[in-house]
């Protein structure tokens, strides 16, 4: 008998102890009694009837996040994969139809977003895909909304995240891009050279002001100079004529003199004057006929040298002997006119 009373006693310590549960913050749980839906129960400590009522399930009240990845194609016919981000929650006041109206939420979920997404993206060319996602991510959160509220989900904020044509397309496009920035970088840098261009020829204006202006200053002073050499000559008798005839004989052997100094000067100093020409011809044509009259000189003095030369060897080398000149003093009549003529 006691120790039926002690098995009751465990059995009922038990059964009072299951009828207590906790339910953490951001959850909701559903309770049922024999199968049939009782009651939502929130976070905190809450009681159950023991073996009557029992937990049917836990909903997640936080805000949850479902990435979905579409392969789709736009309008001049390129194939992308997009990701997009779904945030979404159970909203309190419905977690009855949250959990009872719908088994699966991720799956409808995605149904939903390749839905939209295939029917916008289909509509623009791949440039505006980049350019209008966020118009692609409100209609996805619209259509969402509109078919989710139902079931008791909020679609707080739908994202595409990313954008991923094929990787010829993306090499096409990095070529492009790359073509543009060539270009614009060739842009600014002519535009860089003509301002370079412009300010050189600016400056070489300035410069050749300045040296005009230099030339002039020198040539007024040079002026002056001479107006005063010519006084000064002037007042030791000498007249205006003479005394610039003797400034320009000066100025002339100072600039030979000038030219003269330069060791490493190629230059030649030729006349100007219109007769110069035919004059430096004539010169020319009676310095070639003295060279060729010196040359013919030249000439026959060396063959004479040389013809006498040969006339003193064989001389040399021809010599009677005594004998033969004895013989022929002997033979040699007293009458020298007479043997020179028989000779």
């Amino acid at each position: 008998m006691d120790v039926f009373f002690y098995v009751i006693l465990v059995i009922g310590f038990f059964l009072f102890l299951s009828s207590f549960f906790t339910v953490k913050q951001q959850t909701a749980v559903i309770i049922e009694r024999f199968g049939k839906f009782t009651s939502v129960r929130s976070s905190g400590l809450q009681l159950k009837i023991p073996v009557v009522d029992r937990i049917a399930g836990r909903v997640n009240l936080k805000i949850q996040q479902l990435d979905v990845i579409i392969e789709t194609k736009t309008k001049d016919n390129v194939f992308v994969k997009m990701k997009v981000s779904v945030q979404f929650k159970v909203i309190q006041d419905k977690v009855y139809d949250a959990f009872y109206k719908l088994e699966y939420p991720h799956d409808q979920i995605t149904a939903y977003v390749f839905d939209v997404v295939r029917a916008e993206v289909p509509k623009l060319k791949l440039d505006d895909v980049f350019e209008r996602k966020d118009d692609i991510a409100i209609a996805v959160k619209r259509e969402l909304n509109e078919a989710m509220t139902t079931y008791g989900y909020d679609i707080i904020n739908t994202l595409v995240t990313d954008i991923d044509p094929d990787i010829q397309v993306k090499n096409a496009m990095n070529r492009i891009n790359a073509a543009d920035r060539e270009k614009t970088a060739a842009e600014f840098e002519a535009e860089s050279s003509r301002i370079r261009i412009v300010a050189k020829a600016k400056a070489e204006a300035e410069s050749k002001r300045l040296q005009g202006q230099g030339i002039a200053d020198q040539r007024r002073e040079i002026a002056r100079g001479l107006v005063e050499s010519v006084d000064v000559l002037n007042k030791v008798g000498i007249n205006s004529q003479e005394a610039s005839a003797l400034i320009v004989v000066t100025q002339h052997y100072d600039t030979l003199q000038a030219i003269g100094a330069d060791t490493n000067s190629n230059l030649i100093l030729l006349p100007n004057s219109p007769q110069a020409g035919s004059d430096m011809l004539n010169n020319m044509v009676a310095s070639f006929s003295a060279s060729n009259q010196i040359g013919e000189a030249m000439k026959e003095g060396n063959r004479n040298r040389i013809a006498n030369k040969k006339a003193k060897k064989a001389s040399d080398d021809f010599k009677p002997s005594d004998d033969y000149q004895n013989l022929k003093d002997e033979e040699q009549p007293e009458d020298g006119d007479n043997y020179d003529s028989r000779i």
